[in-house]
Parts: structure tokens; C-alpha cells; sequence
């Protein structure tokens, strides 16, 4: 029975809702409301309504359709008896329940991914992440639960009570005057490095800058950028999808060995050097000079400021872009200091390539997103973003001092690498080990202990080891997943 009075609709004439797509023109004659009806359960059942989603106001589906509020009040009515939606009050009308999802085809279930089974992809990041594990030692996580929420909703506050209308627009692809500026005045304070806002190009992250280079690096005729080993595999893979080779140059106790990079013949190289990783060198005195030098007779230096401002037990480094500012890129970023999440870092290149870093930059996405960087501004220039880092060292530097005492207690013979600054180790274990660093990653895995194995980040010749992250986890889940390390070690023995 139909239990709404259904008016003649002019058929002559486009009808129909954003809401699901809804077109009175594929309803049949006299049964609108069946329609709807038919049409919301149908929704539902497929996913585009979600148990949560809010349905429109009556009235407004109403007039949105040109049909009665009736027609649209009897199909609400037929899902809410069959128990789907239900009213809300002042929130509206709601999905409450969906359907069981389909039972799973016959037949054995798809494995997961394994991270470490064969050699390192790009998706193997993925996979490892996506893994589940009781406790994260993965190196590259920050301390996420330690995100100054407040002090960024303070500063959110500030920059909305501000910010005028036209400022909601397209901004400058380089980044906000704002943000470009307070870049300038922290680099210069923390960094030594005198840069013009101008100079600053605002990225999503370090991984953005690599991309950019690589790109413009490329199309001027550089495919080859030299870069250290063991050194960042993640890194590699980003240089490694827009350039022809990076070769490996060796890592030693004073960083990377320039007579190794001149052998070479590479044109320019990625470098860590106020922390490298995974090794957590400094790049030493000497061989600063000797980097110079050779970046002085034409060669690029890209230089990744990877963790400069975490450092427990040694003075700052400064940077190489404040001695040789024509031959050094340099990026950094707040992914370590804030979170990855905010996707949000800074690019300086010399001024033969700004043009076209520019130009890629501008191309690939218009510029970054324009409320995170006048909330990052704020957070620099009142010395939030300082005062937080000041709060995480004593944080970070307890977290290392249980891994250092765990590995002591649970790995006797490992060797410990790049304690003095940094948000991660690298550990070393002595020859005649009986089984693969990628083994026993795998089996700590299986454990519930992420750890990424020292062989991802190395192509050259290396003793097996691990690289492991403690800035993530309390000291107690820092000692317990190093004892599930040492355990496994012991059987697989």
C-alpha cells in the first residue's frame, strides 16, 4: 500500500540530488517512495552509507527531489522499522546498522605481506609498517605521543582569529612568506646557516626534497648521485626512481670516505653528516674538509639534516650549507621533532637550480597546505617549537640509556653504534653469527618486535646487524623487545 501522496512531476525538467545521485526520472510510476526506499538499502548494504552516516533532513530531500516531504518521510520510515536508521533529534537521522559483510571466499586465506622475505622494495616500507607488532623499534618514528597538542591548538587558535579571507586561497607554491621566514630565523639560530626567506622552498617533507632534486637533476644531465653505505635505503629508493645510479661510497668512524666518492667519478652526493644513518656518525673534522675541497672543484653536495637537533652527548655540528652555500642542497624537516603526519619540511638549493626546483615544485602540487604552515610559523617564532625540543631530549636521551643497558643485558658481544645523538642505534654483531640479520628480523616479527635489519640499508660488504628506533616506546617495551632479540638469538644459535 502506498502511504504517501506521490504529485505529478514535470519530467520535462532535471531532477535530482547530490545525495547518492538520486534521479526521481529512474523511479517508476506512482512508487517513489518504494524507490527510495530501495535505493538507501541499497546504499547501505554497499558501503556509501556507513553505519554513522547522517541522511538529509526530510525537507530538504524533498525539495532537492520535488516530491512530497511524505514520499521521503514513508522511505525513512520503512528503514527505520527495518532497524537501519533511526532518528537523533538534533543530529538528524542516522544509519545505525548495516548488513553482515559476505563471508570470505573458500579456500586458504592471502598471506600478509612479508617485509624481509626477498630484497628491499619500496613497498617493503609498507609492509613493515602495516605489520602488526605488540612493540615498534623501527627506526625513523618520533615520539608521537609526545605531539604538543595544546601548544598547536594555541597556535591554530591565533593563526584563525588573524588569518582574513582571501588568505584561504591558493597560496605561493614556495610556501608562506610567514613560514619561509621563520624557517630562515631557526636555521640561523640552530643550524648556522644564513639564508633569505626567498631562498626557502617549503616541501612535504624530506622525501619531497629528493624528489625534487632527482627530477631537476636529472633533466639537466646529473643522473648520478653518489650516496653513503650503509646509508638510508628509503632515501636510495627516492633518488634511485628519477636518477640512472647512486652508487654506494663506504662509511667510516669520520663519515664517509671522500677518496671513496672521488673514485667514483659521481657528480654529486646525498649525505647525513650531523647524523648519519644508520651509523650515527659525525662527519669528522678532517673529512669535512676534504668533502669541501671536493665540492669546491665542482662537485653537489645534498645534504640531509637528518636528526641535527636530537643530541645528547656532543656539541653541535654546523651545517655544510653555511660554509659552501653554492654547491650544498640542504633539507630538513619537522617529521622527527613533530610528526611525519604534518608532511612539512624545507628545501635550499644554489641559485643555478631554484628556477627549476621551483617549476617541479610548483607542478607537483601547487605548494603545501597553507593553515599547517602558518600554525608551524607561529610555533617557531614564540619558541614553542624550541621549548618542545628542549622537553624531548631528556625524553629520548632516557629511552636510549634502557636500550644501551638492554643490548648490554641481552646481547652480550653486539656492538653499539651513534649513541650520542640521534633517535635510533645501529648494532653490529660479531662474525660467525648463524643467521641472517633479515632472519631474525623476521623471526622478531613473528614475536611481536619490529626491527629493520641492517642489510636493507647496506650494498657494500658489512658485518649483520640491526637498526634499531627507541624514541617510540617506554623503556619498559624498549627493554622487553630487546630481551625477545637476545632470546631469539640464543635458539637460533
Amino acid at each position: 500500500m502506498n502511504r504517501s501522496i506521490e504529485p505529478a512531476v514535470d519530467r520535462s525538467k532535471p531532477i535530482g540530488a547530490d545525495f547518492l545521485q538520486l534521479d526521481t526520472a529512474d523511479a517508476p510510476p506512482g512508487g517513489l517512495a518504494d524507490w527510495l526506499a530501495g535505493r538507501l538499502r541499497r546504499a547501505i548494504a554497499d558501503g556509501r552509507l556507513p553505519a554513522g552516516s547522517r541522511l538529509p533532513a526530510t525537507r530538504v530531500l524533498a525539495a532537492e527531489l520535488r516530491v512530497s516531504r511524505g514520499v521521503v518521510t514513508d522511505a525513512y520510515g520503512r528503514l527505520a522499522e527495518e532497524g537501519q536508521i533511526a532518528g537523533r533529534g538534533r543530529a538528524g537521522t542516522v544509519v545505525v546498522a548495516t548488513p553482515a559483510p559476505p563471508p570470505p571466499p573458500a579456500g586458504p586465506p592471502t598471506p600478509a605481506p612479508a617485509p624481509f622475505d626477498a630484497a628491499p622494495v619500496p613497498e617493503s616500507f609498507d609492509a613493515l609498517r602495516a605489520a602488526p607488532a605488540r612493540i615498534n623499534l623501527s627506526p625513523g618514528v618520533p615520539d608521537l605521543a609526545a605531539f604538543p597538542r595544546a601548544a598547536w591548538l594555541r597556535a591554530e587558535r591565533a593563526v584563525l582569529d588573524g588569518l582574513s579571507a582571501h588568505e584561504f586561497g591558493y597560496g605561493d607554491p614556495r610556501g608562506t612568506p610567514a613560514l619561509r621566514r621563520a624557517v630562515a630565523h631557526w636555521l640561523a639560530r640552530n643550524r648556522g646557516i644564513r639564508a633569505d626567506p626567498d631562498e626557502v622552498l617549503i616541501v612535504a617533507g624530506a622525501a619531497q626534497a629528493l624528489a625534487l632534486l632527482g627530477q631537476v637533476l636529472g633533466q639537466a644531465g646529473l643522473t648520478e648521485v653518489a650516496v653513503e653505505d650503509p646509508g638510508s635505503l628509503g632515501t636510495r629508493q627516492h633518488l634511485g626512481h628519477w636518477l640512472t645510479a647512486t652508487p654506494p661510497v663506504p662509511v667510516d668512524a669520520d663519515g664517509i670516505r671522500v677518496d671513496a666518492l672521488r673514485a667514483t667519478g659521481a657528480p654529486a652526493v646525498l649525505l647525513t653528516p650531523a647524523h648519519q644513518f644508520p651509523a650515527g656518525v659525525v662527519l669528522g673534522g678532517e673529512r669535512r674538509r676534504e668533502l669541501l675541497r671536493w665540492a669546491g672543484e665542482g662537485g653537489l653536495v645534498i645534504e640531509d639534516d637528518y636528526d641535527a637537533e636530537h643530541r645528547y652527548d656532543r656539541a653541535p655540528v654546523p651545517a655544510l650549507r653555511g660554509v659552501l652555500p653554492e654547491q650544498v642542497c640542504y633539507t630538513g624537516s619537522v617529521s622527527k621533532l613533530l610528526a611525519p603526519a604534518l608532511r612539512t619540511g624545507w628545501l635550499l638549493v644554489p641559485p643555478r637550480h631554484r628556477e627549476a626546483v621551483l617549476a617541479a615544485k610548483r607542478f607537483a602540487d601547487l605548494g603545501n597546505a597553507v593553515l599547517p604552515q602558518l600554525v608551524l610559523a607561529r610555533l617557531m617564532e614564540t619558541g614553542e617549537l624550541e621549548r618542545h625540543l628542549r622537553l624531548l631530549r631528556p625524553r629520548h636521551r632516557r629511552r636510549r640509556d634502557a636500550m644501551i643497558a638492554a643490548i648490554g643485558a641481552h646481547l652480550p658481544g653486539a656492538v653499539v653504534h651513534g649513541a650520542a645523538a640521534g633517535l635510533h642505534l645501529m648494532v653490529t654483531f660479531p662474525a660467525g653469527l648463524d643467521c641472517t640479520d633479515t632472519e631474525l628480523a623476521t623471526a622478531a616479527l613473528a614475536h611481536g618486535v619490529k626491527v629493520q635489519p641492517l642489510s636493507w640499508h647496506a650494498r657494500l660488504p658489512h658485518p649483520p646487524g640491526l637498526v634499531l628506533g627507541y624514541a617510540a616506546g617506554a623503556p619498559g617495551e624498549i627493554t622487553e623487545g630487546v630481551a625477545v632479540l637476545g632470546g631469539l638469538l640464543r635458539r637460533m644459535g
